[in-house]
């Protein structure tokens, strides 16, 4: 690189690549950066991506983009939180809500005295004291209404979409602010000082760059192909290996959640957006066959198949080098992980704000690649326990979960549910991406093992506590009665 980044070459499109196109766009383009991204026609995304978490508002806001014009554009939806339906057992359900739950009573957390009244057979289940999670169970939504402290003015959201309209949608927007896209295959990958020199696509074109994004998906091109960055395998923890996906005829009043439906050798998703239903089956290869996921798939559709399902063959894990020389890895050329909390697009987003905060002017120095790719695998292992999680607290009966409930778990997981087992006290990591509430909404979902209370909910006595909580429920109840329906909302956006 030189002295000036005055060039930034994405080679791939899809979500990843057309998210980083627009930032890099928007940000790099009015200092002279030129930012192209090479994609081709002929190689198809993997394109479903279709659920978010809040932190895509932030990214959002970041670029610009208007809710209404993007929700409009993608067929969009909100989402309050996903429901994990048989992860325990057949039957039962829970929802990780997004947002707060309950408010801290007597200077101590909710989810401390919650937890000690509980025990006591004087609490209502966890959902009872969120707004979100009654409202998506319900069909309802309402974006944040200016109310003094209620749960109203805090709703906590995110979105489904259609991933092939956004990336179009984001490609719009990239190349507002100047972004230049190049069609072509990568043939050849030119290495140089700095690690890569150039592409040459098969029209004979070369096109360098200072710096170079890998959004090429499972196939790597650049980051492995041509730095042979090396792969960390998770499978023995996430032996989920295959998935098939299909859309279905939209619904007529879609909840405002995502649903994570628990099955023999894995579990089902259902996204509802504007147009269609996003459905997949993420299973084990080593427990279930295609046909068998295929037929598992369609006959939990709710309506008509819009296509043929097709499937995708995936391996759990992530890079060894995110960033290696003056190429760095997004989306599905990094790494990937099952998305049972919906956190693909998020490592897209997390990974370029990272990088933005550490860019270069010239040739990067070590000590910036080492953070980068040191804080990137962290937050990939902080999602894998989470996701861990959920398979290993069941107790179903078929040979996939009981060995997942049998299976070694990873350090920073087993300390997770040691300390919440002594006591109920749930850490939160730096800037761990799951916090408290998540992680409360799925050890208790997934009934977590705890044993006794923190001692400091003893200050005061345990009826007070359980006054305060019939309160926050009341509160609840009393704000969902203010919030329109789901299909409402959507209603609106038209």
């Amino acid at each position: 690189m030189t002295d000036a980044l005055r060039s930034v070459t994405i080679v791939g499109g899809g979500t990843a690549g057309w998210m980083a196109a627009v930032a890099f766009g928007r940000l790099l383009g009015p200092a002279g950066t030129r930012v192209t991204l090479i994609e081709s026609d002929d190689i198809p995304t993997v394109g479903v991506g279709e659920a978010t978490i809040p932190p895509i508002r932030t990214f959002h806001a970041m670029l610009g983009i208007d809710e209404d014009a993007f929700l409009r554009a993608t067929g969009g939806s909100y989402k309050l939180g996903i429901r994990f339906e048989g992860w325990t057992r057949p039957g039962e359900s829970y929802v990780h809500p997004f947002g707060q739950i309950g408010t801290d009573i007597a200077g101590v957390p909710f989810a401390a005295q919650w937890l000690r009244a509980r025990q006591a057979g004087l609490a209502a289940p966890l959902g009872a004291y969120s707004l979100e999670a009654r409202a998506a169970e319900t069909g309802r939504f309402s974006r944040p209404i200016a109310n003094g402290d209620s749960p109203l003015s805090r709703i906590g959201y995110a979105y489904h979409f259609d991933a092939g309209h956004y990336a179009a949608f984001l490609r719009a927007q990239a190349e507002a602010y100047g972004v230049v896209r190049h069609e072509g295959l990568v043939e050849r990958v030119e290495r140089g000082p700095a690690g890569i020199a150039a592409v040459h696509l098969a029209d004979g074109s070369r096109i360098a760059g200072d710096l170079f994004l890998d959004c090429s998906g499972f196939r790597a091109l650049l980051i492995e192909g041509a730095m042979e960055a090396g792969w960390t395998d998770w499978s023995e923890w996430l032996p989920c290996d295959r998935a098939v996906a299909v859309p279905s005829v939209a619904d007529a009043a879609p909840l405002p959640l995502t649903r994570a439906i628990a099955e023999r050798a894995g579990w089902r998703w259902r996204i509802p957006l504007q147009h269609r239903t996003g459905n997949g089956h993420v299973f084990s290869s080593r427990h279930m066959s295609e046909d068998e996921a295929t037929a598992t798939l369609l006959a939990g559709l709710h309506g008509e198949a819009l296509a043929e399902p097709r499937v995708i063959r995936f391996a759990t894990g992530h890079r060894n080098r995110f960033w290696s020389g003056n190429c760095i890895a997004l989306g599905l050329a990094a790494g990937f992980m099952e998305p049972l909390e919906s956190t693909s697009i998020h490592l897209v987003q997390s990974g370029l704000q990272h990088l933005l905060r550490m860019l270069p002017a010239g040739r990067p120095a070590a000590a910036t690649v080492e953070r980068y790719n040191r804080i990137m695998t962290a937050e990939f292992v902080r999602i894998r326990d989470f996701l861990v999680a959920h398979y290993h607290l069941n107790d179903r009966t078929e040979r996939f979960w009981l060995d997942r409930a049998a299976a070694a778990i990873p350090e920073g997981l087993a300390e997770k549910l040691a300390l919440f087992h002594a006591g109920g006290r749930i850490f939160r990591e730096a800037d761990e991406l799951f916090n408290e509430t998540s992680w409360l909404a799925v050890l208790t979902g997934q009934n977590a093992p705890v044993s006794g209370y923190d001692p400091i909910c003893d200050a005061i006595p345990i009826e007070t506590a359980a006054n305060r909580l019939a309160q926050i429920e009341r509160v609840v109840a009393t704000s969902l009665t203010h919030m329109p329906s789901h299909a409402h909302a959507l209603a609106r956006l038209a």
